[in-house]
């Protein structure tokens, strides 16, 4: 188990790229499944769920072809369906939540798929049912074997049908939408989910000859054919990532430039950190976040405290609670964070807690924090890092932090951020990774 050692206190300065988005990218890599051409994918994150899910769809017998550092080409001519059968692909892909997504893409192609019950982060309950569901009003068969965990599911022919999503969930839509492209008949999907990555799915495979109608909206019309070719498709810059570092540069009052954001496909994530007081000026497609001594959260028209709340997109994001969180804490003034999707989310805060932060934690969804506005400091700590999103808030909080802290299991801060240590280091921050627990 790694750690990282950090010497916070320290103001940083400079410029930040975002890596590629880790969301799209697990969607679109299980896209290149649907043809048999050559797909090529620029902008791709070398992280650790992205590159297993690479190495899945290798061992599956795709070709993956490195262009450049983040640049591949992906042709699944002769795939390996045997594979699915194998301990070997049980093992790897109930390591990543991703692997679920394989389903759709082999169901359209070939009729039949297989895989473990997926792992991730423990955040709490994440059912998929929406997926099945879909499947089956598609026309498919599933079984689901609680022994071994393994989903198997087949269809001899999948008939596009009217399909109300039981929720909107972002891997389910991109699930149904990959094998309704290629369904017999059209398909309206109703209640689909609509977050930018999914909006970038859809056009790439628009771009591979699917005819797709709402792209934006929850109701997608889905008219299936027969094949789909060859395309190239850049990933989105990561607005979690984007999110991550203007709350480090709010925490530690820093001036700090994040280049490249894509601003129009932020949402309310610039709003949301407004409100927490943090100026931000864009530049172009830059956003810039000056060094702020202070910063104040915002109320309500009625002078009521502020409530930041998940919810599906257009909402805020959930990924990026954790970090409005623990920039609240040195913040001026009071915020209720509203974690809605995911029971086990908030529970990392009992190391801010231990850090000195003033926090509240009224249940598994709601924590309510009392900003320390820089009077008191956070110190540091020894403390593990529970899932990718904790994790980064985590990082940031040590940042911040006066004195030493060592965050360990960081294996999940690398399952999301590239490079993360390097990049902060140019950034003058004093982080260094160790190998052990000591």
């Amino acid at each position: 188990m790694s750690a990282f050692e950090i010497i916070g206190g320290q103001p940083l300065s400079g410029e930040l790229i975002p890596q590629g988005a880790k969301n799209e990218a697990l969607q679109i890599l299980c896209a290149v499944l649907l043809t048999d051409e050559s797909v090529t994918i620029y902008n791709i994150p070398q992280i650790r769920d992205v590159i297993l899910l690479m190495d899945l769809l290798s061992d599956l017998g795709v070709e993956v072809k490195k262009l450049g550092p983040n640049d591949f080409r992906f042709t699944s001519r002769d795939l390996r369906l045997d594979y699915l059968e194998t301990e070997e692909f049980r093992q790897k892909a109930a390591r990543i939540r991703g692997s679920i997504m394989l389903i759709g893409p082999l169901l359209a192609r070939y009729g039949q798929a297989s895989v473990p019950r997926p792992g991730g982060d423990k955040i709490g309950r994440r059912r998929l049912d929406t997926h099945f569901l879909g499947f089956q009003q598609l026309g498919a068969t599933f079984d689901f074997r609680r022994e071994d965990g393994q989903f198997r599911i087949h269809a001899e022919k999948l008939r596009g049908t009217y399909l109300l999503l039981d929720e909107a969930s972002v891997t389910g839509t991109a699930n149904i939408v990959m094998a309704a492209v290629m369904a017999e008949g059209t398909t309206t999907l109703y209640n689909a989910a609509c977050e930018p990555y999914l909006q970038q799915l859809c056009r790439m495979l628009v771009s591979m000859g699917a005819k797709i109608e709402g792209i934006g909206s929850n109701l997608l019309r889905i008219e299936g054919v027969g094949s789909l070719h060859g395309t190239e498709h850049t990933l989105l810059p990561d607005m979690i990532e984007i999110g991550s570092f203007i709350g480090l540069a709010a925490m530690t009052a820093s001036a700090i430039t994040i280049k490249n954001c894509r601003i129009d496909q932020l949402g309310m994530i610039p709003d949301v950190f407004r409100r927490l007081g943090i100026q931000l000026e864009f530049r172009g497609d830059d956003i810039h976040i000056p060094a702020q001594k202070h910063y104040e959260i915002d109320t309500f028209i009625d002078g009521s405290i502020l409530t930041v709340a998940d919810a599906p997109w257009p909402g805020f994001t959930p990924d990026l609670l954790s970090v409005v969180l623990v920039t609240a804490t040195q913040a001026r003034g009071t915020v209720l964070i509203h974690q809605k999707m995911f029971e086990s989310r908030l529970f990392f805060v009992d190391k801010l807690i231990d850090m000195g932060a003033k926090i509240i934690l009224c249940d598994p969804h709601r924590a309510t924090v009392i900003g320390l506005d820089r009077v008191t400091p956070l110190r540091g700590i020894l403390m593990t890092s529970p899932d990718i999103r904790a994790g980064v808030a985590l990082l940031i909080a040590a940042l911040s932090a006066e004195g030493r802290s060592t965050i360990r299991n960081i294996e999940q801060i690398d399952r999301g951020y590239e490079r993360i240590e390097e990049r902060l280091l140019a950034l003058g921050a004093q982080i260094h990774r160790t190998s052990g627990e000591s």
